[in-house]
C-alpha cells in the first residue's frame, strides 16, 4: 500500500557544533524552512508534522513560527534515536492515505551545550531504569558496553572490528565540510590509546555531543515530480519492538543480541521489491560502534555472529561491500538522534553527497538499534 507512493523532496539542516547560541525552537524553524525552500514548497502548504517525543519544540509553536496552514495530521515517535525513521514513516502513511498533502519531519537538539538526561536525580526513574541505574548502568554507553562485551565473548569480535566502524565514519566526515570532525583524522593508534568511556567502549566508540537541527519534506509521488529537487521515493518503512524488550540491555529476550533491528527488518523487507543484496549504500544508526555489526546482522547483510567480520577489509568504506554513513554519521558528523542519516540518504540518491557512491539508486536508513526502532528503504 505504501510502496513508492511518497517521496522526500526537501531536506534542510543547521550547522552542527558543540555549542550554538540559538534556541532549539529557532534551530528547528531554520531547518524546516530550509527543507521547504529546498523542495520549492511554501510553508503555508504544510499540513502534517512529525517529530520525537523528546522534541522540546511542539507542533503548535513550530506551525505558528513557520507560518503553516491548517494542520490535519501530527504525531511524535518515542525512544530517542529509535524514532528517527519513524517520523518519516508516519508522514508517509498520512500522505499516502490522504490525511495530509505536505508533511514535515524534524529534530532539533542542543545536546552539546545542554544537560545530560541521567543527571536529573529528582525525577522518578522509568521502570526499566529502576533495574539498571542503581547498579551502575547509568548512561546509554554503559548499557551498550554490556551488549558489546557479550558480543565479543560469544563471537570473537575485537576492538579492531569496532575501530573499523569508527574509522569508516571518520573517513567520510573528513570529506564533509559540514561535519564536526571534518578536519580531524583518526588513526588506529589514537583509537587504541583513547580513554575509556565504558569499557570496552572508548572515546571514539561514542557519538558526538551536538547542537543542531534537521528536517525533511514528504509529499505524494505525483506531486514530487513537480518539485524543485529530484524526488527520492520512500519504498518501504518499518518499526520494530521485539517481544519482552527491555531497553538497551535487552536481557529479558531469549537472545539479547537479537535486538529490535531483527523485528524491523522482517517488516521492512516483507514489503519491498528488493533485498539486502541490492542496497548500494546504507546509513546505519551509529550512536555507538557496536550497533553497526549488530545492525548488519539484523538487516540481513550477513549471518548471525558475522557482523564484526563483515567490517574487515574496508567493507564499510567507499568502494567496499557496503559503504555506510557517508556524511560521517553520529560518530563523526553530528549526533541529532540519527536524523542526519535520513538527510544523507537523500543526498546520496540525489548524487550530491560529499562522499558519493557512484550511481547509488537504493539506500537503507536505520534508527537506533538497542531501543524500539524504525527503518526506511529509499530509492530513485
Amino acid at each position: 500500500m505504501l510502496r513508492d507512493r511518497t517521496a522526500i523532496v526537501g531536506i534542510g539542516q543547521t550547522r552542527f557544533a558543540k555549542r550554538l547560541e540559538e534556541s532549539e525552537k529557532a534551530l528547528a524553524c531554520r531547518a524546516v524552512l530550509a527543507a521547504l525552500d529546498d523542495a520549492g514548497i511554501e510553508p503555508r502548504e504544510v499540513d502534517a508534522l512529525a517529530s520525537y517525543t523528546m522534541e522540546e519544540t511542539d507542533e503548535v509553536e513550530l506551525a505558528k513560527a513557520i507560518g503553516a496552514g491548517d494542520v490535519t495530521f501530527f504525531s511524535r515517535t518515542g525512544f530517542g534515536g529509535g524514532g528517527s525513521c519513524a517520523t518519516v514513516a508516519h508522514l508517509v502513511m498520512a500522505v499516502a492515505t490522504g490525511q495530509a498533502s505536505v508533511g514535515v519531519a524534524w529534530r532539533s537538539r542542543k545536546r552539546g551545550s545542554g544537560k545530560r538526561p541521567w543527571t536529573n536525580t529528582t525525577q522518578q526513574l522509568p521502570t526499566p531504569a529502576q533495574w539498571t541505574r542503581p547498579f551502575g548502568l547509568l548512561r546509554p554507553a554503559d548499557e551498550i558496553g554490556m551488549l558489546a562485551r557479550r558480543y565479543m565473548h560469544e563471537y570473537g569480535a575485537t576492538r579492531d572490528h569496532l575501530f573499523n566502524v569508527a574509522l569508516a565514519c571518520r573517513n567520510r566526515a573528513n570529506q564533509n565540510p559540514d561535519a564536526i570532525m571534518y578536519d580531524r583524522p583518526l588513526t588506529r593508534e589514537m583509537y587504541m590509546d583513547a580513554r575509556w568511556i565504558s569499557e570496552p567502549l572508548c572515546l571514539y566508540d561514542n557519538c558526538l555531543e551536538t547542537d543542531g537541527a534537521l528536517a525533511c519534506v514528504v509529499v505524494a509521488a505525483e506531486r514530487a515530480r513537480d518539485c524543485r529537487q529530484r524526488p527520492v521515493y520512500v519504498h518501504s518503512v518499518a518499526q520494530g519492538l521485539p517481544a519482552q524488550h527491555h531497553g538497551m540491555v535487552n536481557y529479558w529476550n531469549d537472545d539479547p543480541l537479537t535486538g529490535p533491528a531483527w523485528t524491523a527488518a522482517r517488516q521492512l523487507w516483507k514489503t519491498a521489491d528488493f533485498g539486502p543484496g541490492d542496497i548500494d549504500v546504507a546509513q546505519i544508526y551509529d550512536a555507538f560502534t557496536p550497533l553497526i555489526p549488530l545492525s548488519l546482522e539484523g538487516y540481513g547483510f550477513c549471518g548471525r555472529g558475522e557482523g564484526a567480520a563483515f567490517t574487515e577489509g574496508g567493507a564499510l568504506e567507499l568502494g567496499g561491500r557496503l559503504p555506510i554513513n557517508t556524511g560521517g554519521g553520529g560518530l563523526s558528523e553530528g549526533y541529532v538522534h540519527g536524523f542526519n542519516l535520513i538527510n544523507e540518504g537523500v543526498k546520496q540518491l540525489r548524487g550530491l553527497s560529499t562522499a558519493q557512491v557512484p550511481d547509488a539508486a537504493t539506500c537503507l536508513v536505520t534508527a537506533g538499534e538497542g531501543v524500539p526502532t524504525s527503518a526506511l528503504l529509499l530509492r530513485v
